[in-house]
Order: C-alpha cells, then structure tokens, then sequence
C-alpha cells in the first residue's frame, strides 16, 4: 500500500493536474519502476494507457519529477504499482 500512496502521490505532482480532473476523472493505470534518479528527484515508469489524459498507446515509458525526492527511497527498480 505504501507504492500505491507514492505513486499516486508522484503522479498528482509530475502531471500538475488540478483536484477536480485528478480525482474526478481518476483511473488507474499499472506499471513497473524502470529506473530511479535520487539525485534529479525523477522516477520513470513503464505503464499502459493513460485514457482521461488521451494517452492511447498500449505500453509507454515516461519519466516523473517527484514533489518530494525522499519519497523515491520507498521503491526499488522493478517494483509493480498503480497510479
């Protein structure tokens, strides 16, 4: 539950999204820690479709800035999680 909350968390802040389309429009997506920057406060998760952002493709790799850098000390590379 612990990756859960971070990611959820990492999402709300890397995507700027307002309460209202974050949470009103909210669906979760799957998908797995590619890689981890501590030191650029950055998280790159590979995942499927995004629909309420109109992000369509099947299998996507992006990269996230993190609101709080310490945050990525909770997960590890390969981790599965939902956001």
């Amino acid at each position: 539950m612990k990756t859960n909350k971070f990611i959820a968390a990492l999402t709300a802040a890397a995507l700027s999204l307002s309460a209202g389309t974050a949470f009103g429009q909210a669906s979760t997506v799957k998908g797995e820690v590619r890689k981890i920057d501590e030191a650029a406060g950055k998280i790159t998760l590979k995942h499927g479709p995004i629909k309420n952002l109109d992000m369509e493709d099947d299998t996507m790799t992006m990269v996230f800035r993190v609101q709080d850098p310490a945050m990525l000390k909770q997960v590890k590379v390969g981790d599965k999680v939902q956001f």
